[in-house]
């Protein structure tokens, strides 16, 4: 079967193509619309779905012709329908309704978040590649940060999840208080790196009591905005920087920040090891799984506990089409079809 993915749960539109037979991603296109939300420091979801409604068919009609087929080619249509921002989730769902519909083509609706924890199944030049069960995903990206226990491709369950924010979410809003720009995580690991990923401040670690598995970076986050008050950089009343910070200040809040964030991944992951013997390895998928720190801290501690470790490629860690395809290929399979009175889920 060739299956065509499409994903538009946030501010980024794409799509891609999935041949069964091949067992590949033959063609993935992107669109990011980070210099559009860039200047107000995070995802405006109005201009997100517009863009999306913009691009959704330029996108769609490229990652056809890269892949050399027509839309009577298509097979199944896959598209994401939950979770994410309402109206660019509507933009995709009715996209792929339309294609459905006008080709007479089956639908099968996709998690978002599934899709990110079987992106590891997704090898850097597009082929899958076989992995064991059951395994430990790690996945963790601006909206949402969690750890499953995936026991096959129909499987999975949440075995721990944040209590308040995400660590993407985390990078974004600490390098928007210290005026460096968005989004935060490429930045915040750049100016890490000049300060040798060293642990400055002793920010505050979230403590697993009982070898509970959760996360937390709300905490975190508060722990930096008052650092940074008593270092007189940052007016809490104002809620602006009172002067420009320094760079090596930048460096050691980033590099401190970072630290502290695979502490929390690797204490999580230790609990889940400790409950759950059985997995044989750990995935780490999500948008912040391109942090090349954090891949290979959690390379290193799955080594030395004598666990496999796999990352998702960085074109597939972010929000892609790619993975939607895969699951959704997956999901044909098993002939999980949806009907096109489909709606976004809440």
């Amino acid at each position: 079967m060739v299956i065509l993915g499409i994903e538009t749960s946030c501010d980024e539109t794409s799509a891609a193509v999935y041949d069964t037979l091949q067992r590949k991603i033959i063609a993935h296109e992107v669109f990011s619309q980070i210099k559009e939300h860039a200047h107000f420091g995070g995802v405006v979801p109005e201009i997100a779905s517009r863009s999306q409604l913009e691009k959704i068919h330029p996108i769609v009609a490229e990652t056809l012709s890269s892949a050399g087929i027509k839309t009577c080619d298509i097979d199944v249509v896959a598209v994401t329908t939950t979770p994410g921002l309402v109206g660019s989730l509507f933009v995709g769902l009715c996209f792929a309704k339309g294609i459905a519909w006008s080709l007479q083509k089956k639908l099968i609706g996709v998690n978002h978040l599934e899709g990110h924890i079987y992106s590891a199944f997704l090898g850097a030049d597009g082929y899958c590649v076989d992995l064991p069960f059951p395994h430990i995903c790690l996945s963790a990206s601006g909206g949402h940060t969690a750890l499953y226990l995936v026991e096959s491709f129909s499987s999975y369950k949440i075995i721990g999840h944040t209590i308040d924010d995400a660590a993407g979410e985390a990078f974004d809003k600490v390098s928007k208080v210290m005026g460096l720009g968005y989004p935060g995580g490429p930045i915040i690991e750049k100016l890490a790196a000049a300060a040798g990923f060293k642990d400055y401040y002793s920010y505050p670690r979230t403590k697993n009591l009982h070898d509970e598995i959760f996360f937390s970076f709300s905490g975190l986050k508060t722990a930096v905005l008052y650092d940074l008050v008593r270092r007189g950089a940052y007016d809490f009343k104002a809620g602006i920087l009172v002067e420009q910070m320094t760079l090596q200040l930048q460096q050691e809040v980033s590099s401190s920040l970072l630290v502290c964030i695979g502490d929390i991944f690797e204490n999580n992951i230790r609990c889940a090891l400790k409950k759950y013997p059985q997995a044989q390895m750990v995935t780490f998928t999500g948008g912040v799984a391109c942090n090349a720190y954090l891949r290979e801290r959690l390379s290193t501690f799955c080594r030395r506990r004598k666990k496999d470790f796999v990352a998702a490629p960085p074109r597939f860690c972010g929000d892609n089409g790619a993975m939607i395809a895969f699951v959704g290929a997956l999901k044909a399979e098993r002939q999980e079809w949806a009907d096109l009175y489909l709606d976004v889920r809440p």
